[in-house]
């Protein structure tokens, strides 16, 4: 399974500030994302634009930590968080998913964003007491796990009533097809109008519309003798078994 990988960008409002920054990546890291920060990845001497462009580039998500700091840099266009918007907003990313950006609001009574970020929807961590949630949603949608999963759709509880007679008919006339099918299947060539009336537990007026309907389709004929009436399998009856496998083939 592959390591969703964030790349946090944030402005270095104070110490404490960056401490909750580093904090935050680790604890991403500790649950399976692998959170790239410049406090681990920076040395007196790196090329910052370089290191920018690479991992705004190739991170599955930009993790923007909005204080009211960031906020103003990144629409001034000034320092680290100026440039990172520069680039995110360049042809550089032009053909990334819209959605890599997911604005972090740390702020106090506040909730802005840069404002080439003001149409998307973000994630609230400014009041410490409500963290859990907001970092529980963070992670699951960095992991592509939701918590409530769109379920399938059902099938339409409404039917024509014309549609509700034809599916009956089509089971009744099934129904009689398979005991006149398991009786030739016994050896009865000849199956007793008596024993299909005791078969089926309906009106023996329905018995005998489902039976002429059959012999209209061909699947059987009614033969008679010495006074009593038989239904005879024909072969357009054994190719219906067949195609509503009413045997084992």
């Amino acid at each position: 399974m592959k390591i969703p990988k964030v790349f946090i960008s944030y402005s270095h409002d104070s110490q404490e500030h960056k401490h909750w920054a580093l904090n935050f990546a680790t604890r991403l890291r500790n649950n399976g994302i692998d959170a790239i920060i410049d406090q681990w990845e920076l040395k007196p001497g790196d090329d910052l634009p370089h290191f920018m462009e690479t991992h705004l580039s190739n991170s599955d998500y930009i993790l923007m930590v909005c204080t009211d700091t960031y906020v103003n840099k990144a629409n001034s266009g000034t320092g680290g968080v100026g440039y990172e918007k520069m680039i995110i907003t360049s042809d550089l990313l032009k053909n990334i998913d819209g959605n890599k950006v997911i604005p972090i609001i740390r702020q106090n009574g506040t909730h802005n964003v840069p404002t080439f970020l003001k149409t998307k929807l973000f994630i609230d961590f400014s009041i410490d007491s409500n963290s859990e949630f907001s970092y529980d949603e963070l992670s699951r949608a960095i992991h592509k796990s939701p918590l409530f999963v769109k379920p399938e759709i059902g099938n339409n509880p409404f039917k024509p009533i014309e549609d509700i007679n034809i599916e009956k008919t089509n089971d009744s006339l099934r129904e009689l097809m398979k005991i006149v099918i398991d009786k030739f299947e016994k050896g009865e060539d000849w199956i007793d109008y008596k024993d299909i009336v005791k078969a089926i537990p309906i009106s023996r007026i329905l018995i005998d519309m489902i039976i002429k309907e059959a012999v209209g389709k061909a699947l059987i004929k009614i033969e008679s003798s010495m006074g009593a009436k038989y239904l005879v399998l024909r072969d357009e009856g054994k190719s219906y078994a067949i195609k509503h496998k009413l045997i084992s083939i």
